[in-house]
């Protein structure tokens, strides 16, 4: 078996060490900005489980339940040894998540797969009420993506495109992670009234 070009060793290598930067990162950054050990916990475990479905995602257009399954289980886990009665938001949040993206991939299954459900459901489970704001930055971020591609294609093809939206979540988990709580108080206190 011939070995791989060094050109394209070199930039597995370099990618694998980009990965491990954007992972170390964000962790420091939820244990910083987070206050409560539960908090910090399930916030590192997330974003263990957002980098690699974005990955999986972006190469395999599929986000697979061998992720999301323990990731849920293990949200659920954490939130009893640590906070057992934050559990029921856990829980109610997990099912308004995957709930609010299986009205979109009933209505358009061609636009949302089952994965994109469970990983709404998980992003709940590990966020509870902040689960909000990664859905909303979640769409957002997918809406500019499909229409960046239109942009540069055109209407009839950019439509054709496939785009995992896996990333787009896990995007919007991280915006949740970093900044939910505080998006939240600004919106219940300044957009509301």
């Amino acid at each position: 078996m011939p070995l791989p070009p060094r050109s394209a060793v070199l930039d597995d290598h370099r990618h694998q060490i980009a990965v491990a930067a954007l992972t170390a990162a964000l962790s420091v950054t939820v244990v910083i900005v987070r206050h409560s050990v539960v908090e910090r916990v399930l916030g590192v475990a997330l974003v263990a489980v957002l980098v690699a479905v974005s990955l999986i995602d972006i190469k395999t257009r599929r986000i697979p339940n061998r992720i999301t399954g323990p990731a849920a289980l293990a949200a659920i886990l954490i939130g009893l040894a640590l906070k057992p009665s934050g559990v029921p938001v856990q829980l109610v949040a997990g099912v308004a998540g995957a709930g609010f993206l299986l009205i979109f991939a009933v209505a358009y299954p061609r636009g949302l797969g089952m994965g994109d459900v469970k990983l709404a459901g998980v992003l709940g489970l590990f966020l509870g009420g902040s689960v909000a704001v990664a859905l909303f930055a979640g769409v957002i971020a997918g809406a500019a993506g499909g229409l960046a591609v239109i942009a540069r294609v055109g209407v009839a093809r950019g439509r054709k495109v496939g785009i995992p939206f896996g990333p787009f979540l896990a995007l919007g988990g991280a915006v949740a992670l970093v900044a939910g709580p505080q998006i939240l108080h600004w919106y219940s206190h300044t957009a509301v009234h």
